[in-house]
């Protein structure tokens, strides 16, 4: 009776450990050769990555330079700048404000922050969360000095000066203007809904929840183990350090330090319900539409392609570039599916279109060209 059971219980483990969700040594063979032919195109220097298929983190590698000049190898733990990834992060612990009680989506925003003055028409957190406030996004004389700040700003307020007195680009919800700072404003809101500040909250209630502890603010001072140098290419095509820049003009829109590992956890907890409601993730991933009733390519805090379907798939993605670095992470939502692909040089082109491509290695699907 004892070895009956015993084999019973052997049987149940090694089928538990087998239905695991995994992904097959050939499938990862054909994604990296993939990734190989887009390093070697696009002369990157470092490329770190992570899968999640099933809400399950499966894989995770780095291949490349972390760091050209000490010859550090890029890892699967190296830490790069989100840029505008970040936003999606942002967002979602905004929702979980919304889900509290403590934000109304669609209240008037100097109720939370009253530092941004009114302006002609009402704006709304939902205006901002979805790129449709008309704050302006960098622009103007001063672009490349604002998307190359050097200046440090002590706190997520004292960044609004860069643009509150600004007049707005068109009235609320007439239609859709991706805005940085419209993040910028997004994360004052928060710390007003909340109480505490910006990156309290952000620790306390997303990043330590979602099991991310190599995520944390973008501060070009500290000393940050396995931190990636940045890279550019200049006038002539040839390879340079990435200019120096002060992310805290712009934290919560992608003023954040994570890890592909990192991203793919997040990634997980958020389709498996571990951080908002089924309905919260639900609004997140509907798209937007303006006052007309046109529907716009963004959710709130996930770009979106309404009326595509190249896998007979819901996709949700964020791209992000800013000094150092390209950025991506894409979804599959009904499928639990992500990947995250950081690499350590800007401008780089064709990145949702390389992790769907991932996708449709990892999970063969047949439909669709991207």
């Amino acid at each position: 009776m004892k070895s009956t059971l015993l084999v019973s219980l052997l049987l149940i483990l090694s089928f538990s450990i087998w239905a695991q969700p995994s992904i097959s040594p050939e499938k990862i063979e054909v994604i990296e050769k993939l990734l190989s032919r887009k390093m070697s195109e696009e002369s990157i220097p470092g490329l770190s990555i992570a899968l999640v298929v099933e809400g399950k983190m499966v894989w995770s590698n780095g291949y490349g330079m972390a760091d050209m000049e000490n010859f550090v190898p890029a890892k699967r733990n190296t830490v790069y700048r989100t840029a505008s990834v970040g936003k999606v992060l942002t967002a979602t612990e905004a929702m979980r404000l919304v889900e509290e009680g403590k934000l109304d989506l669609d209240a008037s925003i100097q109720q939370y922050c009253p530092e941004f003055p009114e302006k002609s028409w009402p704006i709304t957190s939902r205006h901002l969360l979805g790129h449709t406030s008309g704050i302006r996004h960098y622009g103007g004389p001063d672009h490349e000095a604002e998307l190359l700040s050097a200046r440090h700003y002590d706190n997520i307020k004292d960044a609004l000066e860069i643009f509150k007195e600004d007049t707005l680009l068109h009235q609320p919800g007439a239609r859709y203007t991706y805005s940085t700072y419209g993040y910028n404003v997004l994360g004052c809101v928060m710390e007003g809904a909340a109480g505490i500040p910006f990156m309290q909250i952000m620790q306390k209630y997303l990043f330590g929840p979602a099991g991310m502890p190599h995520t944390q603010v973008d501060d070009p001072y500290l000393i940050i183990p396995g931190r990636a140098a940045g890279y550019r290419r200049n006038e002539t095509g040839k390879l340079c350090n990435a200019f120096f820049v002060d992310m805290s003009n712009k934290i919560p829109a992608g003023g954040y330090l994570t890890t592909a590992e990192d991203l793919a956890c997040f990634a997980a907890a958020f389709m498996n319900g571990e951080l908002l409601s089924p309905e919260s993730v639900a609004l997140m991933l509907e798209p937007q539409r303006t006052l007309d009733g046109d529907t716009i390519p963004y959710g709130l805090g996930w770009g979106l392609f309404p009326g595509e379907d190249w896998y007979g798939e819901r996709e949700a993605f964020h791209g992000g570039i800013t000094p150092g670095v390209s950025t991506v992470l894409y979804l599959l939502p009904d499928r639990r599916f992500a990947v995250a692909i950081l690499m350590n040089m800007e401008g780089i082109s064709g990145r949702v279109g390389l992790a769907a491509k991932i996708a449709k290695i990892a999970l063969e699907l047949s439909t669709g060209e991207k």
